[in-house]
C-alpha cells in the first residue's frame, strides 16, 4: 500500500485543469478516472519497478516515494509522453525520436509508417532529408526524374495529419536539409505559406565551411547526396539572406549549426547526428530517442542572512533523484520500434533540463536582461551538469556503463564510467511548466498579467505571484492596475510605477534579442545535447535584426537558433505588442470596397450550430466572391446578430479583394462553448460555420462536391498564432513550439 503520509499535492487551479483535460485516464465515456495524486503515485510507482532489473530485493516502494515526492512536490517532472503513458497499455515514455531517410522510395515510405507509430504513440519525430537527391535528378531505376526532398516532406506531412497520437497529442516534425543539398534554396521557402507543411517546424543544417565562405563573401559547393559529386555553387551571402528574410517573415527556417552537433556526439562510432527533435533541443543519431525531465528552478531559492540566494543543497539533491528517475524510464520504456529500443539502451541518453529560470531570477532580485543573470545561468548549468555526472557515474557503478562506453569520447579522453552518454538538455517545457505553475524551460516571462476564459462568460485575472507580492509589499496593487496590465503583459511603459520594479519584472518582448541569445550560451555552456530558446523580436525589427542574432549564435556557440518576430505571420490574431504602428499602417494603404452591382448569383447552404441553424448565403459577381448574408433559424438574439455581423464584416473584405482562403483561415477553428456534431465531425461555432460555408462554395464554383464532411481539421488551427484555438488566450512561442499557459493548449510546428 502506498504511504499515505506522502506530500499532497499543491496544484493551482488552472493546473488541475489541465491534467484533467489532457494527462488524466479516462475511460471509454472520456470522464477522469483517477485524480492527480493517482497520476503521480502511478507514474511513481511504474518507473520504481525497474530497480528489479538490477536487485530483485529491491524496495521499490521507498523508490516509488522517492519518486512520488519529488513529483508531488513540483520539484521534477517527466516530460508528458512519461506522465500520460507510464503504469498503462501504451507504456511509451520517450518525447524525441530521430528517424532516418534513405535516398530510395523504400526507405522513403518505410520512415513514414514508422513515423506515424511514433506519432500515434505521443512522440515528435525529427529528420533530415539531406540524402535525397534533388528535383529532377536522373533515377537509373526507374529511368525517370527524382521528385526531390519538398515533395517527401508533403507526403510526411499529410500522414502527420491523418494520425491523433493515442487522443493526447497531435504528431510534430522536425524537418532539416543540409545547406549544401542542391535543393537549399527551394527548401528556405517552402513554408513561405503557412497553409503548407503545417506539422513541420524546419532548420537548415548550416555547416562550418558555410559560415566561413559567408564570412569572406564568396560562393560554396553544392554536392548531389547520391553521388557526392559538386554540381553548382551559390553565394553564401545570397543564401544567408533568403534565410534571414523568411526568419523575418515567418519565424522559420531556424538554423542548426550541424558540425557543432557532431563535435559534440559522444558515441561518434556509431555514426553521424544529422537530426533533431521537433524543438531542436535533442540532437539524434537515426533510430535513437530520448526522454527528457525538467527541474523546477522556482523552488531552488532560500532565505539566507537575510537575502534569498540560490539552495544549492536541495537543488543537488533533486538531481540525483532526477537523474535516477530518467534512467529508469529507459527500462521502463516500450519502444514503437525494436531498432529505436535497442539504440536507446545501447546510449541510454537522458535529457535533464529546468524550468522556472524567470522565476529564479525574480525571488533573487535579478532582471533578465542584466549582467547578473548571465553568470548565475553559466554557474547554475554548471553545477547541474557536475552533478548530473556524478550521478551517473554512481548508477554506472551499481548498473554498468552505457554499452557503447568503450568507443566513446569520454573512454577516449580517460573519464570515469557514465551510466547515460549525455545527461542534460534544456527543453520547452510548456505544459508540464503550466503543472509546475512556473515560466517555462529558460524562457522569461510571457506576461505578468493575463486574463484567462474559466466558463462561458466567465474571466479569471492571473498574475504573476512574484510580482503580486512586490505590488502589495510596495503599496501600488490594485485590480484595476492588475487589469490594465493584461492589456498588453508588460509594465515596462509605465511610469507611475517604480524604476526598480520595472527594470526587474521585463517580459519576453521587453528584452532586446541579444540578451535572448546571449542567455542561450550562457546556458549552453555546460548541456550535452542543446537549448530551446525563442529569440523574441519585436514587430519593428528588421532583417539586418535577425541576422545579427543568427551570426551572434554562431559566434556564441550556440548549436541552434530560432527566431520569432512579433506578428510576423499573416494572420496572427491576437498580440501584446501594441505598439499602435498598425494603425499607422492601414491609415497609408486605405481600401475602398467595390461597389454593388444591380444582380448577383450565388447558392444558399444550410448550416448546423450550436446555437441553432444557420442559412449561409453567398454570391458572387463578374470578379468573383462578392458578398455573404446570414439568417439564424427563428432563434434571433445575440447569436443571429454576432452571426450578421460577421457576415457584413466578411462581405466589406470580400469587396476589398480580400482573399477568400485568408478569410476561411482566420474564421475556421474558433471555438464557442456549444459546437454541432454533424456528419463526420463537428461545428465549432457560428464563425466556424461561415468559414467551412465558404470553403463549400469555393469547391461548388470549381465544379467540386463539397461533400459532407464537416470536420474542423487541425490544418485551420495550425495557423492561428496569436490567440489559442481552444481558449483565445495569448500563445507564446517558445523553441518551436505553441503553448497557451490558459488551458494548456499546445503545439509543436
Amino acid at each position: 500500500m502506498p504511504d499515505q503520509t506522502l506530500t499532497p499535492l499543491k496544484l493551482s487551479t488552472n493546473a488541475l485543469r489541465v491534467l484533467e483535460r489532457r494527462y488524466l485516464k479516462r475511460d471509454e465515456n472520456n470522464k477522469p478516472q483517477e485524480t492527480p495524486e493517482v497520476l503521480f503515485r502511478r507514474v511513481a510507482g511504474n518507473i520504481a519497478e525497474s530497480e528489479r532489473n538490477y536487485d530483485s530485493a529491491a524496495d521499490t516502494q521507498a523508490v516509488a516515494d522517492e519518486f512520488y515526492e519529488l513529483m508531488a512536490n513540483l520539484e521534477f517532472l517527466p516530460n508528458s509522453p512519461t506522465l500520460m503513458n507510464a503504469g498503462r497499455d501504451l507504456q511509451q515514455l520517450s518525447a524525441c525520436f530521430v528517424l532516418p531517410i534513405e535516398d530510395s522510395m523504400e526507405s522513403i515510405f518505410e520512415t513514414v509508417k514508422n513515423a506515424a507509430l511514433i506519432h500515434k504513440s505521443g512522440g515528435g519525430t525529427g529528420f533530415s532529408f539531406s540524402r535525397i537527391r534533388p528535383q529532377n535528378d536522373r533515377v537509373q531505376s526507374t529511368n525517370g526524374c527524382a521528385s526531390g526532398p519538398i515533395s517527401f516532406m508533403k507526403v510526411f506531412n499529410a500522414a502527420t495529419e491523418a494520425v491523433k497520437q493515442g487522443g493526447t497529442r497531435r504528431g510534430a516534425n522536425m524537418a532539416i536539409l543540409r545547406v549544401d543539398h542542391p535543393d537549399i534554396m527551394e527548401y528556405i521557402h517552402c513554408k513561405q505559406d503557412t497553409r503548407e507543411l503545417t506539422n513541420f517546424n524546419i532548420s537548415v543544417a548550416v555547416t562550418d565551411a558555410f559560415m566561413q565562405s559567408l564570412e569572406n563573401g564568396s560562393d560554396y559547393n553544392l554536392l548531389n547526396p547520391h553521388s557526392r559529386q559538386v554540381v553548382g555553387r551559390l553565394s553564401a551571402r545570397d543564401v544567408f539572406n533568403h534565410i534571414v528574410q523568411n526568419a523575418w517573415q515567418t519565424g522559420e527556417p531556424g538554423l542548426v549549426f550541424i558540425d557543432r552537433i557532431n563535435a559534440a556526439n559522444p558515441t561518434p562510432q556509431l555514426g553521424e547526428i544529422e537530426s533533431t527533435n521537433p524543438c531542436g533541443e535533442q540532437p539524434l543519431l537515426p533510430y535513437e530517442a530520448c526522454n527528457l525531465g525538467s527541474i523546477n528552478l522556482a523552488l531552488m531559492v532560500m532565505a539566507k542572512d537575510g537575502a534569498q540566494v540560490v539552495d544549492y543543497g536541495r537543488l543537488r539533491r533533486v538531481v540525483h533523484s532526477a537523474v535516477h528517475f530518467l534512467d529508469n524510464v529507459i527500462d521502463a520504456s516500450a519502444f514503437p520500434l525494436e531498432k529505436i529500443g535497442q539504440l536507446v539502451k545501447t546510449n541510454r541518453k537522458i535529457g535533464l533540463g529546468i524550468m522556472g529560470f524567470a522565476d529564479m531570477l525574480l525571488k533573487l532580485g535579478i532582471p533578465y536582461n542584466s549582467e547578473r543573470a548571465l553568470p548565475l545561468a553559466e554557474n547554475l548549468m554548471k553545477f547541474i551538469a557536475g552533478e548530473s555526472k556524478q550521478k551517473s557515474q554512481e548508477l554506472a557503478l551499481a548498473r554498468g556503463a552505457f554499452p557503447a562506453f568503450a568507443g566513446s569520447v569520454y573512454a577516449q579522453r580517460g573519464d570515469r564510467p557514465l551510466r547515460n552518454a549525455t545527461t542534460t538538455t534544456i527543453a520547452p517545457t510548456g505544459t508540464i511548466s503550466i503543472l509546475a505553475g512556473v515560466s517555462s524551460g529558460i524562457e522569461p516571462l510571457f506576461a505578468l498579467s493575463y486574463v484567462r476564459n474559466v466558463m462561458d462568460n466567465d474571466q479569471l485575472l492571473e498574475v504573476n505571484p512574484v510580482f503580486e507580492q512586490t505590488a502589495m509589499l510596495q503599496g501600488f496593487w490594485s485590480a484595476e492596475l492588475m487589469r490594465e496590465i493584461a492589456r498588453t503583459g508588460s509594465i515596462v511603459d509605465m511610469e507611475t510605477l517604480p524604476e526598480e520594479v520595472r527594470r526587474l519584472f521585463v517580459t519576453s518582448h521587453d528584452i532586446e534579442p541579444l540578451w535572448h541569445t546571449q542567455m542561450q550560451a550562457a546556458f549552453q555552456k555546460y548541456t550535452d545535447n542543446a537549448v530551446s530558446k525563442t529569440v523574441n523580436f519585436p514587430r519593428t525589427s528588421t532583417p539586418s535584426d535577425v541576422e545579427e542574432v543568427f551570426r551572434e549564435a554562431f559566434r556564441s556557440n550556440c548549436k541552434g537558433v530560432t527566431i520569432y518576430r512579433d506578428g510576423s505571420r499573416e494572420n496572427q490574431v491576437l498580440s501584446v505588442s501594441g505598439d499602435g504602428k498598425e494603425t499607422e499602417r492601414l491609415e497609408e494603404h486605405k481600401l475602398e470596397p467595390r461597389k454593388r452591382p444591380e444582380s448577383t448569383f450565388g447558392r444558399t447552404d444550410k448550416m448546423k450550430t450550436g446555437c441553432g441553424t444557420l442559412y449561409v448565403t453567398l454570391n458572387h459577381d463578374e470578379q468573383g466572391l462578392f458578398e455573404i448574408f446570414t439568417q439564424m433559424g427563428k432563434s434571433g438574439g445575440c447569436a443571429a446578430a454576432q452571426s450578421q455581423g460577421i457576415a457584413r464584416l466578411v462581405s466589406l473584405a470580400l469587396r476589398a479583394n480580400v482573399n477568400p482562403e485568408s478569410i476561411i483561415k482566420n474564421l475556421r477553428g474558433i471555438r464557442c462553448s456549444h459546437p454541432a456534431w454533424v456528419n463526420g465531425g463537428m461545428v465549432l461555432s457560428c464563425p466556424d460555420a461561415v468559414g467551412l460555408a465558404i470553403e463549400h462554395y469555393l469547391k461548388w464554383r470549381q465544379g467540386e462536391a463539397p461533400g459532407e464532411k464537416h470536420s474542423s481539421s487541425l490544418s485551420a488551427l495550425d495557423q492561428l498564432t496569436g490567440a489559442c484555438p481552444e481558449c483565445g488566450g495569448a500563445i507564446e512561442h517558445e523553441g518551436g513550439c505553441l503553448v497557451c499557459r490558459a488551458c494548456g493548449f499546445s503545439r509543436c510546428s
